[in-house]
């Protein structure tokens, strides 16, 4: 059974075991405004919590996403490139940004569950 869990940062992860896919959450979309480009990783990339890993542009602004987990990109959302646009529509669906293999599950412990990050953004 998959759970999600989110970040300060606004990403969210849905991890099952070591595996998680990882986008930003409707919140932030929300906030950016109409996405026109996504900027993602190469698959095989690693990264530790922290680390700047997308570029997401909207019509506002471009905005950084940072990496909640230390983690190994194993698929990346290729259709983003022609349909940025997904992420405005189906942020947690079909718009989500990467899939990863997790290096430390135990750091699932340090993100907020859905009430908390309610809380959190308003």
């Amino acid at each position: 059974m998959s759970k999600i869990l989110f970040s300060t940062d606004h990403e969210y992860v849905d991890a099952e075991g070591s595996a998680a896919t990882i986008g930003i959450s409707n919140y932030a979309q929300d906030q950016l405004g109409d996405i026109v480009f996504v900027e993602l990783p190469q698959v095989g990339a690693t990264f530790k919590k922290g680390d700047e890993f997308a570029v997401v542009e909207s019509v506002k602004a471009a905005s950084e996403i940072y990496a909640p987990l230390d983690f190994t990109i194993v698929e990346i959302n290729e259709a983003l490139e022609a349909n940025p646009e997904q992420v405005n529509s189906d942020s947690m669906g079909a718009g989500w940004l990467i899939k990863v293999s997790l290096d430390n599950v135990d750091q699932l412990g340090d993100l907020m569950d859905e009430a908390a990050y309610s809380a959190h953004t308003s």
